[in-house]
């Protein structure tokens, strides 16, 4: 009996020891201390780089590092290797649980237990991660954290956090506990780090991110709330309150202050629940539950959007609510990140289907330096919440007073001249070149006139958030006749050039108003047509938040800027040609010709310059990121008041229009002399006599 208990001993001595060497090893495989909950998540070791030659858009892999199951994907790119993928995983589902197998081995301490069941016998393996956190853990599931925490923070160990998350919000969310729910928040507050956020980018499947935010909220959709308020998570980067709820509740409120890192001053997120939504409950007892998170958003990677530009920047919290299904309308107040004056905020809300940002279940009701107050909708795929950034619009008060006061004195201004026009049309068409002077000057009125009334209703769609197909009529529209506006321009100088250059085989006066018209809206309107049918199938016609032409995805905006650009160079070419000839001397020349040859110069340089889109020079450059606020000034106010530089060069700097405008005002008083007279002769006062 001794014999046989010192043998027991014996025994019970080797597996310790066996076991606390292959412990070691497990730990030490990676060449790692053990990580404290406290330390911060390593990030995953640089790997060599691809080697041989680099070609563009060639592409190559590596294995991982030691002890990682996986790959390094890279590209090349300016003639270097560039990381594009990672796979890198140290996790399992038997890492996960290995030392809760191990320890199980040590059991067999008791001296009363028979010889042959010391007999190691390889226990069932885990096949599943419900399996194993049944088996060790299945009243809080905090068995897999220090695995977890352990682990390097590779991309592809992040992708399997993320599938681990996925698999327990799925399999064990029946009946989740406060002591669930903080294991769970420890595991994903891992991989939310911010040292960790770089490695997302290099994870192949880019629905990983919004994977973890609909497994998080499903799985805080299963917890109970008590009776009174919890702060039931309180991780850096994933906090989690809730409170009961029924129709006899006041308002409620959620506050979260939550830091991007260690260092920097926590940012403000508020849920607030009105009173009038609350009314909409049953008397049963009902319970909110809200989730923060500070860093979630960086990593959200949207899904392919048909009408997408630039990633879409958030700026705040994404705050996710657990509500019930009555409740609909959600107030949230989020303090911004990013808090520069040109950074405008839109309230939107995560569409967990379509796996993107919806811009329509959110309204903006006040939007300020530093906070962004917004009203939204809540319901099953739709309870998470956020605002994007926009750094690229320029919004300013100033702006929009130009803007105004601009269009309307343009406006006037052209209504003035199409007036100005129609009155001494007979006395300055008195020959073929004038006539069609004066049809480009209408033409031209007419089309910037009509562009004018179908921007401010693009002005106006902007603020009512309409239908998408209004949107891409208003953009049309406006692309059109602005095109109208700069191929009469170009006409009108082509129109100078013939008059100077052809003195004999006039042309006839219709084919000239046929090629005018072929120029003036035939052009314009092949170049429209053919952006709408190129770019509207794939919805890059429109701008995101503008009913302008759309720049980022498809540069749909080059179908305006290249054909206004190419005929203010054309004219200017147009200008010299006027002047070389206009310049050359001929026979009884004198000092009062060279005089009026400068002043006939200077007069085309002034009526063309403004008419050949200097303004959209300016207009160019405002699409550049961070351009000058005193370029979107220069550029409102150009073409804002385009009207009244049409007027003033086109018509009132005329003196034949002028001459003949008098000679009209001559006319008119005369016929009104002539009235008064005719009123006061004796004939007339005896007719009334008789009458």
């Amino acid at each position: 009996m001794k014999s046989q208990a010192t043998t027991i001993c014996c025994l019970i001595l080797i597996l310790a020891t066996e076991y606390s060497q292959s412990r070691f090893h497990i730990r030490a495989k990676d060449g790692d201390k053990l990580q404290g909950p406290e330390r911060k998540p390593k990030t995953g070791r640089i790997q060599e780089k691809c080697h041989g030659p680099c070609s563009t858009s060639s592409n190559c892999s590596q294995p991982c590092a030691q002890h990682f199951h996986g790959e390094i994907g890279f590209i090349c790119n300016g003639n270097k290797w560039q990381k594009s993928t990672e796979t890198c995983t140290s996790l399992s589902v038997e890492t996960l649980f290995m030392d809760s197998n191990s320890a199980s081995r040590l059991s067999v301490a008791a001296p009363s237990i028979t010889l042959h069941i010391l007999d190691y016998q390889t226990p069932e393996p885990i096949r599943s991660v419900a399996q194993g956190i049944q088996k060790n853990c299945p009243l809080d599931y905090a068995c897999i954290i220090n695995a977890v925490k352990s682990s390097e923070a590779t991309s592809g160990n992040i992708a399997f956090i993320v599938e681990l998350l996925k698999n327990i919000s799925t399999d064990l969310s029946d009946n989740v506990t406060r002591e669930k729910m903080k294991s769970y928040s420890k595991v994903a507050n891992h991989i939310l780090d911010p040292a960790v956020i770089p490695n997302w980018a290099f994870i192949p499947d880019k629905n990983v991110s919004s994977d973890l935010l609909q497994s998080v909220n499903w799985f805080a959709r299963q917890l109970h709330i008590q009776n009174e308020p919890e702060h039931i998570v309180d991780e850096f980067f994933i906090q989690t309150k809730g409170f009961p709820i029924n129709n006899n509740t006041s308002e409620r409120s959620l506050r979260f202050s939550m830091s991007l890192n260690n260092t920097v001053e926590g940012i403000l997120g508020i849920i607030e629940i009105p009173r009038q939504e609350l009314w909409k409950l049953p008397p049963d007892a009902s319970q909110a539950v809200g989730i923060a998170f500070p860093t979630l958003g960086a990593v959200l990677k949207e899904a392919h959007l048909e009408n997408t530009r630039l990633p879409r920047l958030v700026n705040g919290l994404v705050l996710s609510v657990i509500l019930p299904e009555k409740l609909e309308q959600i107030l949230f107040t989020f303090e911004k990140i990013n808090k520069s004056q040109n950074a405008r905020a839109k309230c939107v809300g995560w569409h967990s289907r379509k796996r993107r940002w919806d811009e329509n279940v959110c309204e903006t009701k006040l939007d300020t330096k530093n906070r962004v107050q917004c009203r939204c909708n809540h319901t099953n795929v739709m309870t998470s919440f956020s605002i994007l950034m926009s750094p690229i619009s320029v919004h300013n008060k100033v702006l929009d007073y130009i803007t105004c006061i601009g269009l309307s004195v343009s406006i006037l201004s052209l209504i003035l001249c199409l007036m100005i026009e129609a009155t001494v049309w007979s006395r300055v068409v008195m020959t073929d070149i004038s006539h069609m002077r004066h049809v480009c000057v209408v033409n031209i009125a007419v089309s910037l006139l009509t562009a004018n009334v179908w921007f401010i209703l693009g002005s106006n769609f902007n603020k009512k958030a309409q239908d998408y197909n209004w949107c891409v009529a208003v953009t049309f529209f406006s692309h059109f006749f602005y095109l109208c506006l700069f191929f009469w321009m170009l006409f009108k100088a082509l129109l100078i050039i013939y008059g100077l250059l052809v003195v004999f085989r006039r042309m006839m006066k219709s084919r000239m108003m046929a090629i005018g018209f072929a120029i003036g809206y035939g052009c314009p309107l092949v170049i429209a047509a053919t952006t709408v049918a190129i770019t509207v199938p794939g919805k890059g016609y429109v701008r995101r938040g503008a009913c302008w032409l759309n720049w980022d995805d498809t540069k749909a905006l080059l179908a305006f800027a290249v054909p206004a650009l190419v005929i203010v160079a054309v004219n200017l070419i147009v200008v010299l040609v006027v002047a070389v000839n206009t310049q050359r001397p001929s026979i009884g020349s004198s000092k009062s010709q060279d005089v009026a040859i400068i002043l006939r110069i200077s007069k085309n340089v002034a009526i063309l310059t403004p008419l050949l889109g200097l303004t959209w020079g300016f207009g160019i450059a405002t699409l550049i990121e961070g351009t000058s606020l005193t370029f979107h000034i220069i550029f409102a106010l150009l073409n804002a008041f385009q009207g009244f530089f049409i007027l003033l060069f086109g018509t009132i700097m005329d003196h034949k229009i002028r001459d003949a405008l008098r000679m009209r005002m001559s006319s008119l008083k005369g016929q009104s002399r002539v009235a008064e007279n005719a009123s006061l002769s004796p004939t007339y006062g005896s007719k009334l006599m008789n009458r």
